[in-house]
C-alpha cells in the first residue's frame, strides 16, 4: 500500500499515511489533532541497481531517445 507524506500547518509536524491510491487526495488530520494539513510531494529514484547505489548500465549502441539509430549517431 502507499504511503503519503503530510505536514501539518499549524504546529509544522510531517507525518506518514498508508492508504490506497483511490484515497491519494483525501484530507490528512494532524496525530495531535490539527485539521489543517497539506499533502507533499515526493520523489522517487529509479534505476540502476537494487540496493547498490551503482547507476544503470546505458544501453548499446550509443545514445539518443533510441540509441542512435534514427538521430543519425
Amino acid at each position: 500500500m502507499p504511503r503519503y507524506e503530510f505536514r501539518c500547518r499549524e504546529c509544522s509536524s510531517t507525518f506518514e499515511v498508508d492508504r490506497p491510491m483511490a484515497a491519494a487526495s483525501d484530507p490528512a488530520p494532524c496525530p495531535v489533532g490539527h485539521a489543517d494539513t497539506v499533502k507533499l510531494l515526493s520523489t522517487v529514484a529509479l534505476g540502476g541497481r537494487a540496493g547498490s547505489g551503482a547507476p544503470a548500465p546505458l544501453p548499446a549502441g550509443g545514445g539518443g531517445c533510441c540509441g542512435g539509430g534514427c538521430c543519425g549517431g
